[in-house]
């Protein structure tokens, strides 16, 4: 990995300081718009720009303690130099890193060490805080999994394809991918893709959706014929998994506050050929009190702090706090108190967010539980990040009355 070329340095600051100065925007989003919008680079250039972008991000705060300095809008070349130093990518000396002083950070290179945990890591002190408070001794070691860089896993559309189809398929288009043990509808790229370019892509053959979220569906042990509400259903990975789980038969209504989410739904269902799926925007009350008792199967992916995804969302943990995670715990509960209305007396839901703090999951099911005896937990599941793939928690409670 080297950074030779002055117009990539440049795309790199100019999409940092949009990440972490400018107010609602996302990683993710932000590079996918400089890479739209720099057509001429060529794949090695982006892969360049995008690995140095995001490690960046992620190793903010331990890049912060070698500048001795907080990252402002008027010092990210600074950042990005001591990136490069610690990394010891090789780099040309553009005018733009002109006049910064190196030998601060070479220093503390030199030393080998720093101060705090939350430095270590490269994250907020509250967090390492709340992390350590949560889980106990494991939070390092789910630390360092996070800190890593996330594979791109693929969910194989079983009402187009098969896993071993997918695989012959795109190997037909240069990408090397293999099937992931005990993940039944689940490939991973060997290398990171553009897979949005693939014909196999265009055909609705798969989404694109972590390992760890596909065990989800299943959880829900849906059936086909049976009405079916993804009550969070944002822009719908876990709803097209339902479809196909359900063979395009019943229904599924698929719920979310946002339009654009919905309509982004709508435009990947018809991709998939997925047929069953209905969108409806909760725009009050009446949305969810027209379903009471009507439901067989109920997904609450609950909005949540996104701690198990920071491999894919370095972001994240610069954007929260603690005040926001209380604020969402609220959230989580009331609406588990609300949607579960929907349930059917023997009716199944499942409970899931991708959080790893005990706090957003299986307290929030005992919280529920104890409140509403009505109600039972028949198992959860809690994935970790340094199992290889995204943190989640799963739990699937059955309406007894």
């Amino acid at each position: 990995m080297e950074l030779i070329h002055r117009n990539l340095a440049i795309g790199i600051h100019d999409a940092l300081q949009e990440t972490f100065f400018e107010k609602n925007k996302y990683a993710d989003k932000v590079i996918e718009r400089l890479l739209k919008a720099n057509r001429k680079w060529g794949s090695q250039d982006r892969a360049v720009v995008s690995e140095i972008f995001y490690n960046i991000i992620r190793w903010k705060k331990r890049l912060e303690y070698y500048m001795g300095e907080s990252v402002k809008p008027t010092n990210v070349y600074k950042l990005i130099i001591a990136y490069l130093l610690w990394s010891k990518t090789n780099y040309k000396r553009f005018e733009e890193f002109e006049g910064i002083k190196i030998a601060d950070i070479t220093t503390k290179l030199r030393k080998g060490t720093v101060p705090t945990k939350a430095i270590e890591h490269s994250i907020p002190e509250w967090l390492a805080e709340t992390l350590e408070k949560e889980l106990g001794d494991k939070w390092e070691k789910e630390m360092l999994a996070l800190n890593e860089k996330a594979p791109t896993v693929l969910r194989a559309n079983s009402l187009r394809t098969t896993p071993r189809e997918l695989i012959s398929d795109l190997a037909d288009e240069d990408v090397v991918a293999y099937p992931i043990k005990n993940y039944p509808d689940a490939v991973q790229l060997e290398e990171k893709k553009n897979v949005f370019l693939t014909t196999a892509f265009k055909e609705g053959l798969f989404e694109v959706q972590d390992a760890s979220s596909q065990k989800i569906g299943y959880f829900l042990d849906v059936k086909e014929g049976q009405r079916v509400v993804d009550a969070c259903a944002g822009a719908g990975g876990k709803t097209l998994h339902l479809a196909a789980l359900m063979g395009n038969k019943g229904q599924i209504i698929a719920l979310d506050i946002f339009e654009w989410k919905l309509a982004e739904l709508k435009r990947r269902a018809k991709r998939a050929g997925a047929h069953n799926i209905e969108t409806r925007m909760i725009s009050d009350t009446k949305v969810i009190k027209r379903l009471h008792d009507k439901v067989d199967r109920l997904l609450i992916d609950a909005p949540c702090s996104g701690l198990g995804v920071l491999k894919r969302n370095p972001d994240s943990k610069w954007k929260i706090d603690q005040a926001f995670i209380d604020r969402i715990k609220k959230e989580q509960q009331q609406i588990m108190q609300d949607y579960s209305k929907m349930l059917k007396v023997g009716g199944k839901m499942v409970y899931a967010t991708c959080s790893i703090l005990p706090s957003e999951n299986n307290k929030q099911v005992e919280e529920f539980i104890k409140n509403n005896p009505n109600y039972k937990m028949i198992k959860d599941e809690k994935v970790m990040p340094s199992e290889g793939y995204d943190g989640f928690y799963m739990a699937l409670i059955e309406r007894l009355s």
